[in-house]
């Protein structure tokens, strides 16, 4: 199954997971609230253990203080391009949870249940027409404390979202990089019976 994107699935799938990719290149126009509301809505939906939903995303729209914010965290390979997105996301996950008595208790999968809802809400962005870009470049400890999170949080990741533009409008360097990348074969990463490196 070849992809208008150039990307191709060994297996069935649905279109929209080849769809789906990280751009840099934005266009830097303002992003209706409602819509940004939906990515929230199809991330709250996400599976969850014991049905803790420990995501939490902190955002802010392009123009806005919010905005600049998170911007000033991202290191300087993410803020050459993600100042153009239409809203900045601080994805954050709950490493503690409170048991029945008010006692903190580690939330094991704290970090893969926040990853489903990203998911989702990367899929639903690609969905209605924008692209959502998470990024690990960022520093986490200034972004937790200029957000005011609290310490049984951990900042997962920032997230840009917006229209793609074309890519003619990054630097030269990061022009170059501006395709859909090529993922592993399924046999990389699985493994019948016992584990395989």
């Amino acid at each position: 199954m070849t992809h208008p994107t150039g990307r191709k699935a060994d297996h069935t799938i649905d279109p929209i997971f080849l769809d789906r990719w990280s751009p840099r290149a934005f266009t830097g126009e303002a992003m209706p609230q409602e819509t940004l509301l939906s990515l929230f809505e199809a991330a709250r939906w996400a599976p969850s253990a014991a049905n803790s939903q420990p995501w939490r995303f902190v955002y802010g729209h392009r123009g806005t203080e919010a905005f600049d914010t998170i911007f000033n965290t991202l290191f300087e390979g993410n803020r050459r391009w993600a100042d153009k997105a239409s809203a900045l996301v601080a994805i954050v996950s709950q490493t503690h949870i409170p048991n029945a008595e008010g006692e903190l208790r580690p939330a094991f999968t704290h970090a893969f249940d926040t990853g489903a809802a990203w998911a989702y809400l990367a899929l639903e962005a690609t969905r209605a027409g924008y692209h959502a870009h998470a990024m690990g470049g960022v520093d986490r400890e200034a972004l937790k404390e200029v957000l005011g999170i609290p310490d049984n949080f951990r900042v997962e990741a920032a997230l840009a979202i917006g229209r793609i533009a074309p890519k003619e409008t990054l630097p030269e360097d990061l022009m170059q990089r501006e395709v859909p990348s090529t993922r592993k074969p399924v046999t990389a990463f699985i493994s019948e019976g016992k584990f395989s490196a």
